[in-house]
């Protein structure tokens, strides 16, 4: 069984209807940040975002984004790694990823500096303290911001995701991310996806992870990588 097939059309479509969900939550969409999660899709996935004019595309695994980098378009898309960052991965990732946004600990920052010095970063809080999920303690996070900029790295921002248990209220973590990023100085939030985002833009994410409301369902099983990060 293939991937399923992206209708660019289809993906115009939703992208506008996405943008009224951002307005009707009362920010502007121009200035929120809609990332293109690929995962478990194809090329035809990047492309199809790229043709609506986005420019941000996230790929949670490194083999999916490896794979889509070889047969992206002349232009390519500005490339987000947003799933969970193995060390012995960011050497091949280095030349391709614009936006590291799961650092959540000095090891991974040093690998990033390491084999893209000045890199943009995000710091991944584990803002819902579930044992499970990847992400710094709250209360880690300055410490490692510091530590992550005396490596020379650009520290944009925070990125969190919601609880793992159904229906359970994100809001307090999304709240708690956005204040720790008010604290620290930090411009970027990424907070909120595909079925939580006006909670996270309510809460000042300036950065929304999107995929099945730009591409539709996923079909399951397409991956081996453990997910991470939307």
């Amino acid at each position: 069984m293939g991937l399923p097939e992206i209708d660019p059309a289809v993906v115009g479509e939703r992208l506008a209807a996405l943008r009224r969900r951002i307005r009707e939550v009362g920010v502007d969409p121009d200035t929120t940040t809609i990332l293109a999660v690929t995962k478990g899709f194809g090329p035809d996935a990047v492309q199809a975002a790229l043709a609506a004019g986005l420019v941000d595309v996230g790929e949670n695994y490194a083999q999916e984004l490896l794979s889509k980098v070889e047969s992206a378009a002349a232009v390519p898309p500005r490339w987000h790694m947003i799933g969970a960052l193995q060390r012995n991965k960011v050497r091949k990732l280095a030349p391709h990823v614009s936006v590291w946004q799961t650092v959540d600990r000095l090891a991974v920052g040093r690998e990033i500096a390491r084999w893209a010095p000045g890199a943009t970063v995000f710091v991944q809080v584990n803002a819902t303290g579930e044992a499970a999920k990847a992400g710094c303690p709250p209360d880690q996070v300055p410490e490692l911001v510091e530590q992550l900029h005396a490596l020379g790295l650009d520290v944009r921002g925070l990125m969190t995701i919601g609880p793992t248990e159904v229906g359970a209220d994100p809001r307090p973590g999304f709240e708690a991310t956005a204040a720790l990023a008010d604290r620290l100085g930090l411009a970027e939030r990424s907070m909120g996806m595909s079925g939580d985002l006006e909670v996270g833009l309510s809460c000042g994410a300036t950065m929304v992870r999107v995929g099945t409301a730009l591409f539709g369902p996923r079909r399951q099983g397409v991956t081996a990588e453990p997910p991470a990060g939307v």
